[in-house]
């Protein structure tokens, strides 16, 4: 493969994307005869024929469609280098790798983010993912911060610190299908005529809506339940039904038109990051932290 000249690699591919010397030639504004050349130049330094004749134009072989696989694949990157290297000289960027712990407000955590998101040259790598896959992530330095609605296990041999960083009252929103005057003097009871959308039992604020559930003796009509806050509040826009959500994450219900508040529990919704000792010294790490305790 050293021998490989991509400039003939380059005339190849472009004649199986097009499909025929003749579109090949019109698109790269050479001579049919100066592309077919260079094909087989190509061909003979493979030592394999790549195209057979097929109706008015060409069709790859087995040997051509393996060669336009990775051909294709070399182009399409060499495409995005300009774009990229363009982006590198504009400034230095600031990498900030974030875990979302499955189950927390991410309407929520968008908020407590807002902080370092209008960085200049900001990098932001979301991941989401289980509790105790994020803790061996963050403990590897892999993570920069977590953001988890529980504190870090008591693990000395992690070395992960923790901070109350949000705790915020829960209420209840939907469209206006099914908040009304009427529902609104009628909550909490309402919820047992309303279609509620609601958190798994995965998410830690689901333990404490059951409470309050059951001490308003209530029973609602549960028709869905999420992992994801953003999705939950997604389909009751379109009229599945009202959902919790903290005062803190519903500052982005601006965003989805109809929304109403139906009702203010007495549910807190805490929000605690997580970092590694290493993690704290981040430049943004320490500007999140400066919100703490909301």
């Amino acid at each position: 493969m050293s021998n490989l000249n991509y400039r003939h690699l380059y005339y190849f591919w472009v004649v199986a994307k097009e499909g025929s010397m003749a579109r090949a030639a019109q698109r790269l504004d050479m001579a049919i005869q100066t592309i077919s050349v260079q094909v087989r130049e190509l061909e003979k330094s493979l030592g394999h024929q790549l195209f057979k004749p097929e109706g008015r134009g060409l069709s790859l072989t087995d040997a051509g469609q393996a060669a336009y696989d990775r051909a294709d694949e070399i182009f399409q990157i060499g495409q995005k280098i300009p774009g990229e290297v363009a982006y590198a000289a504009s400034g230095p960027a600031i990498r900030l790798s974030i875990g979302l712990s499955d189950g927390l407000s991410k309407l929520a955590a968008h908020t407590l983010l807002d902080p370092v998101l209008q960085t200049p040259g900001l990098r932001l790598i979301c991941h989401e993912g289980e509790f105790e896959q994020l803790m061996a992530e963050l403990a590897l330095h892999h993570l920069d911060l977590v953001l988890a609605g529980q504190s870090a296990p008591p693990n000395p041999n992690l070395r992960l610190s923790s901070r109350l960083l949000m705790s915020s009252e829960v209420y209840w929103y939907g469209p206006s299908t099914w908040v009304t005057a009427k529902t609104r003097k009628n909550f909490p009871a309402c919820l047992n005529e309303l279609p509620v959308l609601i958190p798994t039992r995965h998410a830690p604020i689901r333990a404490s809506l059951d409470r309050w559930i059951s001490a308003h003796a209530l029973t609602p009509n549960i028709v869905g339940e999420f992992e994801d806050s953003a999705l939950m509040s997604l389909f009751s826009g379109r009229g599945m039904g009202v959902f919790p959500i903290s005062g803190l994450g519903a500052q982005d219900l601006s965003l989805m038109p109809g929304m109403q508040a139906l009702g203010q529990t007495d549910v807190m919704e805490d929000i605690y990051v997580i970092h590694s000792n290493r993690g704290r010294h981040h430049p943004l790490v320490q500007k999140i932290l400066q919100g703490e305790s909301l």
